[in-house]
């Protein structure tokens, strides 16, 4: 048997199995977290963009909410405008602020509009500024085990999301174009916050009713204590893991907003390994996916 019908047969077994998933989640929204190794490495982001382009024209709602955190450090230390960290969280002046919206509102978020365009997709990039997107509100740290009645630490132009406006994504829901959102808000008075990407994510897959919110990560996903990737588990579930330590750390804050977004009537959420090649795709049209899946239900 030659190679080329081989690879012909193998095609053919992949879009066999992807077929009653593409069935099941047409017409349906996934919002999809874009971050780490997927947005630096050349290969990853062409990968991606493609990803997101084929959902499109199979007939899902993909809706993109990026990060951009190195991106900003690298041009914070290009400016020679200190950083200062609390609790691993950026105090955010204004002369910060203004960075964080150079680049996430500009810089990375028209490069991926440009990264989808170049893939044959057709994209429109936001903030959450444009349309009343995001309103957002200060954030007030609070250090882990203080007490419930202190006031929290301002670390400045912080913020978390007050409410979102879905006008204009549910008008490019019924069009061609992708939106591309960056995580910036704005509270009543004008004034702009930048906020966790992975919040934004799952507050805009509640609100829009998303069938699945997809968190890209640098890790294979929730992992048990022998570093097996967990799948296939409830909320129940991973309420436990997180009562027994098993999820702890930097994973915990991305574990929490899944958790957050399918309670919250999300009916999937996942937590994929970003630096797989094609990993959206996998995840969605494949049996066995690559990270792990977080669901209302038993499976």
């Amino acid at each position: 048997m030659s190679l080329s019908l081989d690879n012909a047969k193998n095609v053919a077994t992949v879009l066999t199995e992807a077929l009653p998933y593409i069935q099941r989640y047409t017409g349906r929204t996934i919002v999809v977290k874009y971050g780490g190794n997927a947005m630096v490495d050349e290969k990853l982001k062409n990968s991606f963009a493609r990803d997101i382009v084929l959902m499109k024209l199979v007939g899902m709602n993909p809706v993109v909410v990026h990060g951009g955190g190195p991106q900003i450090g690298s041009l914070l230390e290009k400016l020679e405008i200190e950083s200062s960290f609390i609790e691993g969280m950026r105090v955010t002046d204004q002369k910060t602020m203004d960075v964080v919206e150079m680049v996430l509102g500009g810089l990375v978020n028209k490069e991926i509009v440009s990264l989808l365009s170049k893939n044959q997709g057709k994209a429109i990039g936001i903030t959450g500024k444009d349309g009343n997107l995001i309103t957002a509100e200060k954030l007030l740290l609070r250090k882990a085990n203080a007490d419930l009645d202190h006031e929290g630490i301002d670390i400045g132009q912080v913020g978390k999301v007050a409410s979102i406006n879905t006008e204009i994504l549910e008008a490019m829901e019924n069009s061609d174009f992708i939106p591309v959102i960056a995580p910036i808000g704005t509270d009543k008075q004008g004034n702009s916050y930048n906020i966790n990407a992975d919040t934004v994510a799952g507050e805009i897959a509640k609100v829009l009713h998303a069938e699945k919110l997809i968190l890209l990560t640098n890790v294979a996903g929730v992992q048990d204590q022998d570093g097996k990737v967990l799948t296939g588990l409830t909320t129940a579930q991973v309420d436990g893991l997180i009562a027994d330590g098993t999820i702890h750390g930097g994973m915990l804050p991305k574990v929490q907003c899944a958790l957050d977004a399918v309670k919250g009537g999300v009916s999937r959420a996942h937590i994929i390994d970003g630096r797989v090649a094609h990993a959206v795709l996998l995840e969605i049209f494949t049996d066995e996916g690559v990270g792990t899946l977080i669901t209302n239900n038993s499976l």
